[in-house]
């Protein structure tokens, strides 16, 4: 099958020519029912809980490889087919379709407990602590413990102050790759299939999420009614003024980039921006006065939060922004 010639969709019981609109359709209906939680694909992200990414338990389906499958060359023919799906992937999952590099800080998005934990091991002297930790996880399958050895013999090597990043390393390579490893191989065969690697190769996670997701229109008046304000700022600081001034000014992909730079996702929840969720549960947009004039913006993608320093104009604060939306990444 050729799946690059034009597509033409119906649907039963329903009388019309496809000239786009069902296919549009078509694409948006399949893509939502992937996340259908009987199929046990994916799961919920640790960031939210909207946004979903690859389910390391999917082989409870016995055939969950060839749903993977099926999955990489929807997203890919929707790409091609210029329609757009039912967007839900965490930032994660774009990051693994195009093989760009992942740290521990996007561990934050996947499992925000094993990163708390890492984040404690790296700046505590563990042997002081006497913990029992080897080189090796421990994972719940439906009720049953398994283990895995990170490397050769791990469940014998104790984890010491001098070994310690290596198995920082080991854990977060493992919960960020080598556990949906399979998953997301069967993903990308079939979606290089359709679009080919030179097509994509010179996209970040961001602009693959807009080309395959659309950008969403924001209803700016709930963002501002549910936006909280701290460490100095209030509703009427003149730099809350000019941002929101700015955001107004803003077309729709530059408010969906605003958007990913401080939580990560383009996407807001059907229920609008008062059921944002962060990495612990419900979490507000939040702006902070944070820093001086001569820094740029920073975000906390896990607590929906723009740090934003006291620029004297209108016109700095722009300028500043822009550039950190557009060349800096959240943590």
């Amino acid at each position: 099958m050729n799946l690059h010639r034009r597509l033409f969709f119906s649907f039963p019981g329903e009388e019309g020519l496809d000239y786009g609109g069902m296919a549009r359709e078509w694409f948006y209906l399949i893509s939502h029912e992937i996340s259908n939680p009987m199929y046990c694909l994916f799961k919920t992200s640790a960031s939210d809980n909207y946004s979903i990414q690859i389910n390391p338990n999917s082989s409870v389906n016995p055939d969950h490889l060839s749903y993977f499958n099926f999955v990489g060359r929807i997203l890919a023919m929707a790409l091609f087919h210029h329609s757009f799906i039912d967007g839900g992937f965490d930032s994660n999952f774009y990051k693994q379709i195009l093989g760009r590099r992942r740290t521990m800080e996007d561990l934050k998005m996947t499992d925000i407990d094993i990163y708390n934990s890492l984040t404690w091991i790296c700046e505590n002297d563990i042997e002081k602590e006497d913990l029992e930790l080897y080189f090796c996880t421990e994972s719940d399958l439906f009720g049953k413990m398994i283990v895995t050895e990170l490397i050769p013999g791990g469940k014998e090597i104790r984890v010491t102050q001098s070994n310690k990043l290596d198995y920082v390393s080991l854990i977060t390579e493992w919960t960020l790759n080598a556990n949906t490893s399979e998953q997301m191989k069967a993903i990308k065969t079939s979606f290089f299939e359709v679009i080919p690697w030179p097509w994509v190769a010179f996209f970040d996670e961001k602009e693959l999420e807009l080309l395959l997701c659309g950008i969403q229109s924001y209803d700016i008046e709930d963002w501002k009614s549910n936006t909280d304000y701290g460490k100095g700022y209030h509703h009427n600081s003149q730099q809350i003024k000019w941002f929101w001034t700015l955001v107004e000014s803003f077309d729709s992909e530059q408010r969906a980039r605003l958007l990913q730079f401080a939580t990560g996702t383009s996407h807001v929840p059907i229920t609008g921006f008062a059921d944002l969720y962060g990495g612990n549960g419900p979490q507000r947009f939040k702006i902070d006065k944070w820093g001086a004039p001569t820094h740029l913006p920073r975000s906390h993608t896990c607590f929906n939060r723009i740090d934003l320093p006291p620029y004297p104009t209108f016109e700095e604060l722009k300028s500043k922004l822009l550039t950190a939306v557009e060349e800096c990444s959240g943590f």
